[in-house]
């Protein structure tokens, strides 16, 4: 299920947090000493005064000017801002009187910090002049979904109802996104269309938010009834919320620019650089490079703005992994060296390297270019959670062991330590092979290495010893050695134990994947019989029930086809959201519910809100969306309810078109909801085809996309029967997202 839907409109009347308009300042007031604040502390940092000096600085400047503290200081803002509110010169006093208006709001605006206190100063100094009530902005998120980010002017209960918004948007949403230009509605919503407002007939604006070319969300600004947009509201309204969408984009796009990153980077004095992908390529490019990390590459600050390939050629493969890595799972990523092995056209390779996330588009790279014996000892510690250390200096030809290291030797302390290099008389001959092989490793392949070997200690016996160590690198040459010591004698007196466990652990995963099996079988056993053509009463039917991709993925799809008396037909499917246990048995809950629930004889409204009430109390408290039909073959009427699902898709003369339909509350959202109906007359020939998201969506594209195509395969297979239409729909699916999908036909014989 890919998200929950709105909710329906609030009661009538005026949707301020209070019910009344703020008392206190005027609009436009509230934020002007904030943004002369903020103004005084911009000439403070460029010009070097005290926050004093820079105060009087402003006044002055303004006199100088002619004009006021506050229209110098949104000047100042938006001159570091970078924004431009109008695109011409002021012909008429009352012109730029307006345009100075725009730059005070614009300027207060882009000095909040969140897109919620945003919205409120927008609404307040420069949308409220224009006669609007409300503003929600909504940021549009990578699955496709609105999430409402800001609003001012509204009730916090109605907040919560509209605080998602899916991807089977509303169809002004829908055009506003697709098209990028502002929807108007002055005389309400349209036939179908459902937004939050005081009451359908109240104008609207359906504003796109676009930064550098890409929608980032949605604006939407609410009158309290009918309104004629004239020139100047439809002029002023964009330049006024695309403010909003910068701060928007800014407040939940963490990968955004940060303009210290380079500063930071350049006043290191190790090398450093940031790496950035490409969103549509995923190609990594060098951003930029400190002079320690052009100094380390030979002079590659020339190759700031090229492809990592081009710029490393013999690391690009390690970086690009490593980066990856770090984009994946959000976590840092160390290697001891780059390129990982040793290679003689490498003379300066990258030591102790780090790479960290720094928002899904940049990756920051740290590293050394010559070894850090504390990094180090550090990672040897690691691979062993350490106990005696040691180092070899090769340059000076001496050793230093710690008392531990003289303890595991059985050793005096005032005996002189042993190289690791001259280690192999003490070693038993069973182990020489692959102590020869760490040596080999650190000193002539130069990377860190372990081994496990027995020891013949100067006092007798054999121990057991673990040996980690790591090369100490300065430019091309090896120059030391550093390492831990570890006495694991212990753990082999534990070995059975330990087998003995590891063959528990093997159990209980042999059993977590036979539950999953079962639980796939049930959901598989639990599919329902589609009843014969007979008692459908003149339909014919079809439906098929397709898992997800992985075996243990179960999932929460369920389709149904049942007679009931008097000859009306249920049509209906749904998708509880989330995979696993829980969903299966949710949708054999709802699925059994609804079954029951429709022998009652009510119509599909009723039936979809007594369905709400079940799902609130199904163990979990999962969510679902679902949609209920009934078919009545006395006139051939069709009438629905939706539940935040994707619309039905009805094949007529050979042309297929979705039905738009309101879009209702999900199952499990809210007690007490109330489902809307639609009704729909078929015609002999017609064909009814509802399904769910996995039939469709797609990870890299919108779900209109996956719609449009979903149209096109249908009219493909209009010539075809029920049962063939179904088979040929999940044979071509244009789904990728692994998820489950069920498909219902029906066809008016």
């Amino acid at each position: 299920m890919s998200a929950a839907a709105p909710g329906p409109p609030g009661p009538e009347g005026d949707r301020g947090d209070s019910g009344t308009p703020p008392s206190g300042p005027p609009p436009g007031e509230l934020p002007r000493q904030h943004l002369t604040d903020v103004a005084t502390g911009v000439l403070a940092a460029q010009l070097g005064l005290p926050p004093v000096e820079a105060a009087e600085h402003l006044n002055r400047l303004a006199a100088a000017a002619g004009s006021s503290p506050e229209d110098l200081a949104a000047d100042i803002v938006n001159s570091v801002a970078g924004y431009i509110a109008v695109s011409a010169p002021p012909r008429t006093p009352a012109h730029r009187e307006e345009a100075r208006t725009l730059r005070q709001v614009a300027a207060a605006v882009e000095t909040e910090d969140s897109a919620a206190r945003g919205a409120r100063t927008l609404l307040d100094g420069g949308l409220r002049p224009l006669g609007a009530q409300a503003l929600w902005l909504w940021r549009l998120t990578s699955t496709g979904c609105l999430e409402l980010a800001g609003h001012a002017g509204v009730s916090a209960l109605e907040a919560d109802q509209w605080r998602w918004i899916p991807p089977a948007t509303p169809p002004s949403v829908r055009a506003a996104l697709s098209g990028g230009e502002p929807v108007w509605l002055p005389s309400g919503t349209r036939d179908g269309d459902t937004l939050p407002g005081p009451s359908p007939r109240a104008a609207r604006a359906v504003i796109p938010l676009r930064l550098r070319g890409q929608n980032t969300g949605l604006a939407l600004v609410v009158w309290p009834r009918e309104t004629d947009f004239d020139a100047r509201v439809r002029a002023a309204l964009p330049r006024l919320v695309e403010v909003a969408g910068r701060l928007l984009a800014a407040d939940a796009d963490p990968a955004a620019p940060v303009p210290a990153l380079d500063d930071l980077l350049d006043s290191l004095v190790h090398p450093g650089m940031t790496l950035r992908r490409d969103d549509a390529t995923g190609a990594l490019t060098v951003e930029h490079l400190n002079r320690p990390a052009a100094e380390a590459l030979s002079g590659a600050d020339r190759a700031a703005g090229e492809s990592v390939e081009a710029a490393l050629p013999l690391l690009h493969r390690d970086l690009t992994a490593m980066a990856r890595r770090a984009w994946h799972v959000s976590v840092p990523q160390r290697a001891a060296r780059l390129p990982a092995e040793h290679a003689r056209d490498v003379p300066d390779p990258m030591l102790d390297v780090r790479v960290l996330p720094a928002g899904p588009e940049r990756a920051v790279v740290l590293w050394h270019t010559d070894s850090d014996p504390r990094t180090a000892l550090r990672r040897a510690v690691a691979r062993l959670q350490g106990m005696a250390l040691f180092q070899d200096d090769l340059m000076s030809a001496t050793t230093a062991w710690t008392e531990e290291t003289y303890a595991i030797f059985g050793m005096a302390k005032d005996a002189a330590p042993v190289p690791l290099a001259e280690l192999g008389p003490l070693v038993h001959a069973d182990d020489a092979g692959a102590f020869g092989e760490l040596l080999g490793d650190v000193i002539d392949r130069r990377k860190g290495a372990s081994a496990v070997v027995r020891l013949i200690r100067r006092d007798g016996g054999p121990r057991h010893v673990r040996i980690a160590a790591e090369p100490l690198i300065s430019g091309p040459a090896l120059t030391g050695i550093t390492g831990v010591y570890q006495d694991v004698s212990a753990e082999y007196h534990a070995e059975v134990a330990l087998n003995a466990t590891f063959d528990q652990l093997t159990a209980v995963r042999a059993q977590a994947v036979l539950r999953h099996r079962l639980v796939l079988r049930l959901q598989q056993a639990i599919v329902p019989q589609m009843p014969s053509a007979g008692s459908l009463h003149g339909l014919s039917a079809a439906a098929r029930y397709r898992p997800a991709a992985a075996e243990y993925r179960v999932g929460g799809d369920w389709f149904d086809v049942l007679p009931l008396p008097g000859g009306r037909v249920l049509v209906a499917v749904g998708d509880v959201a989330g995979h696993g246990m829980d969903a299966a048995t949710g949708m054999v809950a709802l699925r059994n519910a609804l079954r029951g629930l429709a022998f009652t004889g009510h119509d599909p409204a009723r039936l979809m809100g007594w369905l709400n009430e079940v799902t609130l109390h199904v163990p979990g408290e999962p969510t679902a969306t679902a949609l209920c039909a009934l078919y009545d073959p006395a006139g051939q009427v069709l009438r629905w309810a939706n539940a935040g699902h994707l619309p039905p898709l009805l094949l007529r003369d050979g042309r297929a078109r979705l039905v738009e339909a309101p879009y209702d509350v999900l199952l499990g959202a809210a007690r007490g909801a109330a489902y809307r109906e639609r009704t729909l007359r078929l015609e002999p020939g017609d064909t009814l085809l509802l399904y769910t998201d996995g039939l469709v969506e797609r990870r890299t594209e919108g779900l209109d996309k996956g719609l449009e195509a979903l149209c096109r395969t249908v009219e493909t297979l209009r010539t075809t029967g029920v049962d063939a239409l179904v088979e040929g729909l999940l044979a071509r699916a244009t789904g990728d997202t692994d998820d489950d999908t069920s498909v219902v036909a029906i066809r008016v014989g």
